[in-house]
């Protein structure tokens, strides 16, 4: 600093009602510093009539009064300024706090983060209501069989001989093919353990074939039987298989014949079989010369058969090979019917086919469409019918991507199709009491599987706890007598990741602007999550109760991973049926006592906003809550705006959040100055800063303080807590800078504007102290180390914005006033060095500097 500078306060203005404006205020904008000048006179002289809120003006005297009424007229202004700075202190509170200090403030840098990474579960650009997929159920679409109950081939079949044809089928071989029909050979019997839907049967099927007709041709059969596979009815179970080889029919038993069991351990009352009658059994198996594959689903239940002598998990086949084969199959059949040409030429036909089909499977359109990490058997078939239709001009395009989002939705469909039919199945026996299962036990694998759509991305954890509480809350709904409980060490974290086609990442999150690493868990398909809750929320029409009781729950979740992500589906779900979403989700969250869950309700109106088909409903309900609303709803809508989506354009966002700042003496200035920060990180920025000069000259004092207020926060609030939609933005590396020097560092050309107004701010006596602490935070950024800025700092920005800010002599005397007074802070002095080199940021062409380097010329400037 300067040493002839003298330590003490920047000079103050000549009035005490408004600073005079800055002469190279003057020089760049010629009538605009006299406009603001006679502004700030009216505003605070003038219009005091409008309201007592006059801030820091001086009251004008009597008519005629006498000069011995003077000092009471000081002692009166004295006051006054003391009363308007502490309103405008309290103006400049976090919004985002209970009124009652019932809520800690929100994280909401943490809060940004949720919002983008919830926002890329769900697809905002295609509308949802415009997709009708009520044809999709059908068998065919144009005039090629799509085999749309390829997930199910087996409904109605109980047992019999597996057809000819379904054995000669081509089967893809999921890795450790060969573990699995070495451990077949040597034991006779195989419990096979995967996911339904993931190739299980296909695979045991296989496996049978291949060893049956090992075992025969060893034989030398003359005649070996038409049958040398057969599906055995589960309802007998594996004692009764096992009687039925040892028993008195067992001299007909042929050898060599291979059972396929399917076990139905899920149902409620069925019992695994022990490990004696798996012995039975396979002794049975060895006396005939036969084999056995039961097939059992993954869970806890069968937990003790795999991890028996005879259990063994089936992986799934390769999704790329499982698909490439099944288009060929498609492929040749129809050259086959179709082409007479010779068999090389109908080979090179093959060939180009397949080669354009893997092309358009690779098409981003395709792929997005699917939205599915891998595919199973069914769903592989499913979309080489698709494909090869399309290919052969039986199906349009737009057909095939309506086949391909119909993929995860009947997924869905199948996760909840009937879960609950088991609690109303009545007893045989007359007279007795129905036996129902326990409701939470049937439910909670549905509750999972919401969860995780509502909660991806988020924490294993947090997941399975808002899992947990669904859990309750279906269950109550289906059975209010009951007291819902389920068993506290059953649970089989891997098998439920298999059956809900989830998966475990590393990732981090955040809280309290900390990273820490944590274990997140995600659907294995970007489709899936919306699929699920369009399932729920339009198929099943008596479970919207409860999840709304639930996502009402999840809003009060302090934790920003839980609450944004559940405020980002409520609003995906609301835009299914937007007149019950109001009804039972936005409009008594909006009218909410606590913060939280106003801006619940304000990020889910942001999100149907995204949608074209609600984006009119949305901005008429949030301007006609800006208008006419309560407190609560103003204060929602006020956060709504912040988004910039609740508004035709940027002017109508700021007269509404203007209107609500200013209304009843500014009681909601603080979360309408916050929103117009929020605003400032959108391209454009500079016709928000426009506006808040606009305020500043206004001659209602409250619009004045509305723009003064809004200066400060925008110095004294991070980028990472006010930046939502864009994380590409310039700003987004400068996450923990101030957001006025990010803004200074990457816009040059918004330097001039916001040095104008914090130079204001710094000068008006009503928010002098504010601003002058909200400088003295932006200083104390240069030495603050994050992972962006390094050791830098903030020290770009404030090269940038200083000079422009600190253009007088008083402004100089502040500056140096204020680094020594944080030199001499007890708790946290500020070294003299960085004192020194903030001051040459601030001052790099001061006499001084000038006097030390008298040959610095234009050249040298120009070039540093």
């Amino acid at each position: 600093m300067a040493d002839e500078q003298q330590a003490g306060g920047a000079a103050e203005p000549a009035r005490d009602d408004a600073p005079a404006p800055r002469a190279d205020q003057r020089e760049r904008g010629g009538e605009r510093g006299r406009d603001r000048e006679r502004g700030r006179d009216r505003g605070r002289g003038g219009e005091r009539g409008q309201g007592e809120r006059g801030g820091d003006a001086e009251r004008p005297g009597a008519e005629g009064g006498e000069n011995g009424a003077g000092e009471d007229e000081a002692a009166e202004r004295e006051r006054e300024r003391e009363r308007a700075a502490g309103r405008f202190k309290e103006h400049t509170r976090d919004p985002l706090a209970g009124e009652e200090s019932e809520d800690g403030p929100t994280d909401l840098a943490a809060a940004a983060r949720a919002r983008r990474t919830s926002q890329l579960l769900f697809d905002t650009g295609r509308d949802w209501n415009s997709f009708d997929r009520s044809y999709i159920g059908s068998a065919h679409i144009g005039d090629i069989h799509l085999r749309m109950d390829a997930r199910q081939p087996l409904a109605g079949v109980r047992g019999g001989p597996v057809p000819d044809e379904e054995l000669r089928r081509v089967h893809v071989e999921p890795e450790g093919y060969v573990r699995l029909r070495t451990a077949l050979t040597a034991r006779r019997l195989l419990v096979l353990g995967a996911a339904p839907g993931t190739g299980r049967t296909s695979t045991a099927l296989s496996l049978l074939d291949e060893v049956t007709a090992q075992a025969r041709d060893d034989a030398d059969a003359a005649e070996p039987p038409a049958a040398r596979v057969r599906r055995v009815d589960p309802e007998g179970g594996v004692r009764q298989l096992a009687d039925s080889l040892s028993g008195e029919g067992a001299e007909q038993a042929a050898r060599g014949t291979g059972y396929l069991l399917k076990l139905e351990l899920s149902r409620p009352g069925a019992v695994p079989p022990e490990a004696m009658d798996l012995d039975q059994l396979a002794a049975a198996l060895a006396a005939c010369g036969s084999y056995a594959v039961l097939v059992v689903t993954v869970g806890s239940v069968a937990n003790p058969l795999l991890a028996g002598r005879y259990g063994m998990l089936c992986p799934p086949a390769d999704t790329q090979e499982l698909l490439t084969t099944r288009l060929r199959e498609r492929v040749e059949d129809h050259v086959a019917a179709v082409v007479d040409e010779a068999a090389g030429d109908a080979e090179r036909r093959v060939a180009e086919l397949l080669r354009r089909a893997e092309e358009l499977a690779a098409r981003d359109e395709v792929t997005e469409a699917v939205g599915l990490a891998d595919l199973r058997p069914a769903e592989a078939e499913l979309l080489a019918s698709l494909l090869a239709g399309h290919l052969l001009e039986e199906l349009s395009y737009e057909e095939l991507l309506a086949g391909c989002r119909s993929l995860a939705a009947r997924q869905a469909q199948e996760w909840f199709a009937g879960v609950d039919r088991a609690l109303t199945a009545q007893a045989a026996g007359a007279g007795e009491q129905p036996t129902r299962p326990e409701a939470a036990a049937l439910f909670h694998p549905v509750a999972s599987r919401i969860a995780l759509a509502v909660l991806g991305g988020a924490t294993r954890s947090a997941v399975v706890t808002a899992a947990h509480l669904l859990t309750w809350e279906l269950s109550v709904q289906s059975d209010p007598d009951a007291t819902p409980t389920r068993p506290l060490f059953c649970d089989d974290p891997e098998s439920e990741l298999a059956l809900s086609r989830a998966e475990l990442t590393d990732g981090h999150v955040e809280m309290a602007g900390t990273e820490f690493a944590a274990r997140l868990i995600w659907y294995r398909g970007t489709a899936l999550p919306g699929a699920v809750l369009s399932e729920v929320w339009d198929r099943h029409f008596p479970v919207r109760a409860p999840v709304v009781r639930w996502l009402r729950l999840l809003a009060d979740d302090p934790r920003a991973q839980v609450w944004v992500r559940a405020a980002v589906a409520a609003g995906e779900l609301c835009v299914r049926d937007f007149d019950h979403g109001h009804a039972e989700l936005v409009r008594p969250l909006a009218e909410a006592t606590t913060a939280r869950r106003r801006v619940f309700a304000a990020t889910l109106l942001d999100q149907a906003a995204g949608h074209a088909s609600h984006r009119a409903v949305v901005r008429g309900l949030v301007g006609d809550w800006a208008r006419n609303g309560t407190r609560e709803l103003r204060w929602t809508a006020a956060m709504a705006l912040g988004y910039g989506n609740a508004a035709a354009s940027v002017g109508d966002t700021l007269d509404a959040l203007a209107r609500i700042g200013v209304r009843g003496e500014g009681e909601q200035m603080a979360v309408a100055s916050f929103n117009v920060v929020r605003l400032l990180t959108r391209p454009d920025g500079a016709a928000v800063l426009r506006r808040m000069s606009d305020w500043t000259r206004h001659r209602n004092p409250a619009y004045q303080d509305l723009g003064l207020v809004t200066t400060v926060r925008l110095a004294g609030h991070e980028v990472a807590d006010v930046l939502a939609d864009n994380p590409n933005s310039d700003l987004g590396e400068r996450g923990h800078w101030p957001l006025m020097l990010a803004l200074a560092a990457t816009r040059p050309e918004l330097v001039a504007p916001i040095a104008d107004l914090m130079w204001t701010a710094l000068n008006t006596p009503r928010s002098k102290e504010v601003a002058t602490d909200a400088l003295e935070t932006l200083l104390r950024s240069a030495v603050r180390k994050d992972s962006k800025g390094g050791a830098e700092g903030t020290k770009p920005g404030l090269a940038a914005l200083l000079p422009a800010l600190l253009s007088t002599e008083a402004d100089r005397r502040r500056l140096d006033w204020l680094l020594r007074r944080m030199m001499n802070d007890p708790d946290d002095p500020l070294p003299d060095a960085l004192a020194r080199r903030l001051w040459r940021l601030a001052t790099p062409r001061d006499g001084a500097d000038q006097a030390r380097r008298p040959e610095r010329h234009e050249v040298e400037e120009s070039h540093g």
